[in-house]
């Protein structure tokens, strides 16, 4: 039965239930999708499901939310008709502390997604901010559900700028929309189901390895802070250093002056360009 907020079948056309399930090629993630034309955040969404006994890969896609959140509870603008939205549970069997990982592995699935649906380069400005041209285009939010100590699900809510927009004016200055960038519309579809499939390829490594090898040089080849100085935000005390890349952990490696370097953990620091956004 369709819940009031399901699109109806005459909308589902360029971007729904029925293109999505013919465009997404995956062996799991996003096999099982639940499409929606409104939701206050597919995350809770996500979350709702997999407590509700959601098979890994169930991806929850909106064409609009109202209460969309970005990392540190900051709000996401969620218009219709324009962005992606979406959100993939994981069932992992790892330990909790792998779990900040699959932050790293979808920002380069996404940066991967948008170079081979729109043909721009996109980068990452550590650790879940994907930029295009030094603006932000998507942001990224995982978030863990534990019981005794034990992962009972991990979700990884995905937004993507994709059409044309006019962004409120405390970001117009660092966001950017992928059509705005291409100078071309972009195929919402398709952006899902690279990424999708992207992240499959790289996360299935992941799970192998409980580490980020496999993708170290391919991340490090779109950290857009790498090589710069950057300002680190840590509540223990700022300091400023250059950015070498990431480790196997998803750790930034920051290099002082006397050469030295500090590995820096996202859940506990911010970090930013010394001349900007990025830079």
């Amino acid at each position: 039965m369709m819940s009031e907020n399901e699109v109806p079948e005459a909308e589902k056309q360029e971007f729904g239930q029925r293109a999505l399930e013919a465009e997404i090629h995956t062996r799991w993630a996003g096999k099982h999708i639940c499409y929606f034309k409104e939701l206050d955040s597919t995350n809770i969404r996500a979350k709702q499901e997999a407590d509700s006994g959601a098979v890994e890969g169930t991806l929850i896609v909106t064409d609009k939310q109202t209460a969309g959140r970005g990392r540190r509870g900051r709000s996401w603008n969620s218009p219709a008709g324009v962005n992606v939205y979406f959100t993939l549970i994981l069932k992992p069997v790892y330990e909790p502390d792998k779990a900040a990982m699959v932050t790293l592995v979808m920002a380069l699935a996404v940066a991967e997604g948008i170079t081979l649906t729109c043909g721009l380069d996109a980068e990452i400005k550590w650790p879940n901010d994907v930029v295009v041209n030094g603006k932000k285009v998507c942001g990224i939010l995982t978030e863990m559900s534990m019981e005794h100590d034990r992962i009972r699900h991990v979700v990884v809510g995905v937004g993507v700028n994709a059409g044309l927009q006019e962004f409120p004016l405390e970001i117009a200055a660092t966001a950017a929309s992928l059509e705005a960038e291409c100078k071309r519309p972009v195929s919402r579809t398709a952006l899902v189901a690279n990424i999708l499939e992207a992240f499959e390829k790289y996360y299935e490594g992941f799970r192998r390895e409980l580490s980020l090898s496999g993708i170290r040089g391919k991340y490090n080849g779109r950290l857009v802070n790498r090589d710069r100085e950057v300002r680190v935000l840590d509540p223990k005390g700022e300091f400023q250093g250059v950015a070498r890349g990431i480790n196997e952990a998803g750790e930034l490696l920051v290099e002082h002056d006397d050469g030295s370097v500090t590995a820096v953990f996202a859940g506990e620091v911010s970090v930013r360009g010394i001349y900007g956004y990025t830079v």
